[in-house]
């Protein structure tokens, strides 16, 4: 599961990592605590002029489908199960033909322990690069809105999860079985290439790409245990990710 993440790169480490291109009215707020509804980056392909180009934009997380009613969906909505997304109708048309990676710093994730507590630990690239996470994008256009409103239309994003390895597997991915039975999924530098590509419509063979990459990208993961002031989304400082004893 993906629930909470760090995203605080300044936006220009962050189009020479994912290698894209954006506007100068680019805006991304630092946030060490980012949660569901947030405003997010998010990397794009599209076809411009005959040519894939490769784009950085700001979505809320929590996807809203273009038939919803209102955007208080996407508040379900901030993930989505690979296994059953290209069926669910609030993720299909997005699996076809909006797909997205999400990056991120690292992300929070809280193990249960024996009598009931959890412990929250920091999970990320153990070289201190971004994970892009594999996602899906929708446009909504908000029905109370004039067309004149520039405000009417939503760019809104959810992250895709799969099953977590089993307990036994090698390394990194033993502790990841521990800690949660879902797993947000990564990808790598040419996975991600294939996953955004506006020209690939098979929506359901690229979720299989996707899911079988990403053991070998969360490999290179490690877990740091924090503090539980992660716990309230309040809480926003780059202390959240001190590591504990």
């Amino acid at each position: 599961m993906c629930g909470r993440y760090v995203m605080a790169r300044a936006a220009g480490d962050l189009i020479a990592e994912a290698e894209a291109e954006t506007d100068d009215a680019l805006q991304l707020r630092q946030s060490w605590n980012v949660a569901p509804t947030s405003d997010v980056p998010i990397v794009l392909e599209r076809l411009i002029d005959g040519t894939v180009t490769r784009q950085v934009h700001v979505a809320r997380w929590g996807l809203v489908s273009s038939w919803a009613k209102d955007m208080s969906v996407g508040v379900r909505a901030f993930n989505a199960r690979s296994e059953t997304a290209a069926e669910k109708p609030t993720f299909k048309s997005s699996v076809k033909s909006r797909r997205c990676a999400v990056p991120v710093e690292g992300y929070y994730e809280w193990r249960k322990e024996p009598g009931g507590s959890k412990t929250p630990f920091f999970v990320h690239r153990g070289d201190g690069r971004l994970t892009f996470f594999a996602g899906l994008y929708s446009w909504w256009k908000d029905p109370t809105k004039e067309d004149s409103d520039p405000e009417r239309w939503l760019l809104s994003t959810s992250v895709i999860t799969m099953a977590s390895p089993e307990p036994g597997a090698p390394g990194v991915l033993d502790e990841l079985a521990s800690l949660h039975d879902r797993l947000p999924i990564p990808m790598s530098t040419e996975t991600m290439s294939e996953w955004l590509h506006p020209g690939n419509g098979d929506g359901a063979t690229l979720l299989d790409l996707v899911r079988n990459g990403a053991f070998d990208a969360a490999s290179a993961w490690r877990l740091d245990r924090v503090g539980s002031e992660v716990g309230n989304v309040r809480n926003d400082s780059q202390d959240l990710i001190t590591p504990v004893t």
